[in-house]
């Protein structure tokens, strides 16, 4: 699994960083940083639900 965002159209709720913390996070502005691109298969969930719930919808989970 390989996790992507695109920030520009990230609006800084901060869904994905309180959801899965050890692979999102939020800069001084507020938008999405990826911490891990790669994260492991036991985080499947917490990333697929953080992707779900972006208001954005900027999370991408590719297989």
């Amino acid at each position: 699994m390989r996790v992507t965002t695109e920030r520009d159209r990230c609006v800084g709720s901060g869904q994905c960083a309180l959801l899965s913390p050890e692979v999102f996070d939020q800069d001084d502005e507020g938008l999405v940083v990826v911490l891990v691109e790669e994260p492991a298969e036991a985080q499947r969930e917490e990333v697929l639900r953080a992707a779900d719930l972006c208001p954005a919808r900027t999370i991408r989970v590719h297989d």
